[in-house]
Formats: C-alpha cells, sequence, structure tokens
C-alpha cells in the first residue's frame, strides 16, 4: 500500500471528503486545508509529497499558493478548477503546476493522476550511478540524483514536469523531440494534437535558464520539427 502524504487544498467541504476517501483507500495519508494560506501553513509543519489545489477559494487562491509553494518545494501539485478556458490551463500550468483537472471530475481518473505523478516524481528522485548523476550543458548543470538544477553557480527551481524535459533532452543532446514525443514521453499519456503543455511547459524552462528567453542559449527550437538541446 501507498505511504506518501498527500494534502488537499480545498474550500468545499463535499470535495474534500470525497478525494479523501477515495485516497485512503489507496493507502495515502491525508491533510486537509481550506485555503491556501492554510495550505501554506500546513506546509511548513508538515512533509508532503503530492498537492491537490483548487483554484477558486478565498483569502488566497490557488494560483496565488502555487507560486508560493514553488519558491520553496518541488513536488507535484494536481490544480482543480470548475473553469475549462485553455487561457486558466495555461495560467495553472505556467505558475508551476504539474497537472490540471476540471471539475466535475472522474475521482478515479483523479486517483491515477496522482499515482501517475508520485511515479514520476519518486522515479526522479532516486539516486542513481555516479556517473549518470550530473548532466553538463555549457554552464548549466542537472544533478539527476538530488533534483537540483544550476546554471552558472545559481539554483534553479523547477517543477517536477520541468526537470523530467530538460533532463530528457539534456541526455539526448542533439537529438530533436518532437511536442508529441516529449508529451508521451514525460507525462506518459497519449498525446492531442490541441495541446499546447509542452510548449507552455518549455517557456517556462527557458525563463528561469535563460537571460534572454527569445533567443535561448540552451533548449533549441526546430521550427516545425520540436526542440533539441545541442551537442
Amino acid at each position: 500500500m501507498a505511504q506518501e502524504t498527500i494534502l488537499l487544498v480545498d474550500d468545499e467541504k463535499e470535495i474534500l471528503d470525497l478525494l479523501e476517501i477515495y485516497l485512503k483507500n489507496e493507502g495515502y495519508t491525508i491533510l486537509k486545508a481550506n485555503s491556501g494560506l492554510e495550505a501554506l501553513d500546513v506546509l511548513q509543519k508538515q512533509e508532503v509529497d503530492l498537492i491537490i489545489l483548487d483554484v477558486m477559494m478565498p483569502k488566497m487562491d490557488g494560483i496565488q499558493a502555487c507560486m508560493k509553494i514553488r519558491e520553496e518545494k518541488n513536488m507535484p501539485i494536481i490544480m482543480l478548477s470548475a473553469k475549462t478556458q485553455d487561457m486558466d490551463k495555461i495560467l495553472g500550468l505556467s505558475t508551476g503546476a504539474d497537472d490540471y483537472v476540471t471539475k466535475p471530475f472522474n475521482p478515479l481518473e483523479l486517483v491515477a493522476r496522482v499515482k501517475s505523478q508520485l511515479r514520476r516524481y519518486t522515479r526522479l528522485n532516486v539516486p542513481v550511478m555516479k556517473l549518470e548523476e550530473e548532466l553538463e550543458v555549457d554552464d548549466l548543470i542537472i544533478n539527476t540524483a538530488t533534483h537540483e538544477v544550476h546554471v552558472d553557480g545559481r539554483e534553479i527551481k523547477l517543477t517536477p514536469r520541468e526537470f523530467a524535459i530538460l533532463e530528457l533532452l539534456a541526455r539526448n543532446r542533439g537529438i530533436v523531440f518532437s511536442i508529441e514525443k516529449i508529451y508521451e514521453t514525460v507525462w506518459n499519456e497519449k498525446f492531442y494534437e490541441s495541446d499546447n503543455t509542452v510548449m507552455v511547459h518549455i517557456r517556462k524552462i527557458r525563463e528561469k535558464l535563460e537571460e534572454t528567453p527569445r533567443q535561448p542559449k540552451y533548449i533549441k527550437t526546430v521550427w516545425g520539427i520540436g526542440y533539441k538541446i545541442e551537442k
């Protein structure tokens, strides 16, 4: 059975109770908060492996809370929202969320997404052989054992999805990956043509790594094909 701790953040008690039932049945330890501020307080006191975070909440909404969490923490965050517009999804992902689920949702599907996120996060943080621990691209250093990224000595905070994309490209320097290939490798799900999730993540990675994101030094765009890190 699972041992991980999940923090549920929503101002709707019915949602919290429903998720708690399904996730406890899978063996997860559950913590609950009713607002972004309360969630931040919980994170100061408890170790958490994944957060399910509602967007629309009083005091501090999910977008603001996600941004604050990402200043220090890199565990997976799944956003919940009744909004379905593409811009709302992009905003949620661009603030550091790893996945986005719209209400009403199928609890079993959400549980599956939780398991997928935790598997990926655990795998990315398992120590590997010493020769493979550090990937270097000029002054960019990616430590796959500690999940740390440094540019010219400066530490860069990446979400698990951002780190997975960067590691994929860095381990395969010179190879061009299509958006579809990146999505299906990192998300382990079928890609749909209208999905712009990968582009949002690439943009956020560049904003964090690059002095001039529009003229990227590390992740290059190969127009009409995809992205690569050059040899």
